[in-house]
């Protein structure tokens, strides 16, 4: 009898993938594929998408932007032909697009991926985008552009170090969670400040926390090596530059009304070639200040995933990485 309810127990686990999920919970599943940059998630959730039913919805914030495809290791148009990646390409680089926007379009995307009995995918490492789907809007005003042009002004004076350390003062929960030179973040919470006249880290622990109508599987890669994590960051960073970063950010700037300010060119990488282009700093500069971002930006990413909770962590570099991830949510699934 035993045997017959084994037997029984793994036939379902082999043929959950083809019946609708609704029949197993109250709440529709959603999966959450999170992790540093260079961490592995393209790799990882394409293999998902190819065993289970599956659609991915994209949570970076570089990704977004048309024509920005080598800087944000956009997957090739072959993938996105292959595996439809939703969230991707929406918008010119000279637009803004919020955490708010984020969500209200991730939800939409939710309910009509589950309503097709499939499973939302949300594959990224935008964090507060993330955390913006897991707990809902914070009550945070909105941009004042006078506001930000005095900011601007004074980073332009001082340096973002100078305003850090201002933040410092009003926000020191905040600004311990940043880098000195993190401008776009460190403009928004000093904008809080003075707009609100609190702290932001006080505002955002003011905000009631939304529940989110899906039974979440959140994972995150996280690498128990951070010194093959560095090292992958920079064989990814020299290949971009070897891949045309230079002529595709040069095109960008030929072809857009951009400014060094907009989000779209703090992106890291982008921000970097930007001050080359305008002759900051040398080639070798380059290089060396693109990685040093983008270790830093991973390092942002693993504080963020660290505080998060409900999320179990997967070495990123443990052997067969995607069998474990596949057969982790499908056992988690059938709940």
């Amino acid at each position: 009898m035993k045997s017959e309810e084994k037997n029984q127990e793994k036939a379902s686990e082999n043929t959950a993938h083809l019946l609708p999920f609704t029949h197993y919970s109250k709440w529709p599943p959603a999966v959450f594929l999170m992790g540093p940059t260079c961490s592995g998630k393209t790799t990882i959730a394409l293999e998902l998408a190819q065993n289970l039913p599956c659609e991915i919805i994209s949570v970076d914030s570089g990704q977004i932007y048309r024509h920005m495809d080598i800087g944000t290791a956009k997957p090739d148009a072959a993938t996105l032909k292959r595996v439809p990646h939703h969230l991707i390409n929406i918008i010119e680089p000279t637009e803004r697009f919020s955490a708010g926007q984020f969500r209200e379009n991730a939800l939409r995307l939710m309910a009509e991926i589950s309503a097709r009995d499939r499973v939302p995918l949300l594959v990224g490492g935008t964090m507060l985008y993330f955390k913006t789907l897991r707990e809902g809007l914070s009550e945070l005003p909105p941009a004042d552009p006078a506001i930000r042009a005095v900011i601007d002004a004074m980073a332009e004076r001082a340096g973002w170090p100078a305003l850090h350390a201002e933040l410092t003062r009003l926000d020191p929960v905040t600004a311990a969670r940043l880098e000195r030179t993190d401008s776009q973040r460190i403009q928004r919470a000093l904008e809080v400040c003075y707009l609100t006249g609190q702290p932001m880290s006080r505002v955002l622990r003011q905000t009631e926390i939304t529940a989110l109508p899906y039974r979440s599987i959140s994972i995150a890669l996280m690498p128990d090596d951070r010194a093959a994590l560095h090292k992958r960051i920079a064989e990814r960073f020299n290949g971009m530059l070897t891949s045309g970063l230079i002529e595709e950010a040069k095109w960008l700037r030929s072809n857009y009304a951009l400014q060094r300010s907009m989000p779209s060119m703090r992106c890291v990488g982008y921000r970097q070639v930007w001050q080359y282009l305008d002759q900051e700093f040398g080639y070798q500069d380059l290089a060396e200040r693109g990685i040093a971002a983008t270790r830093q930006l991973a390092k942002r990413q693993m504080t963020w995933l660290r505080s998060m909770p409900n999320v179990e962590s997967i070495d990123c570099f443990s052997a067969r990485l995607p069998q474990k991830v596949l057969a982790r949510v499908e056992q988690t699934l059938m709940q």
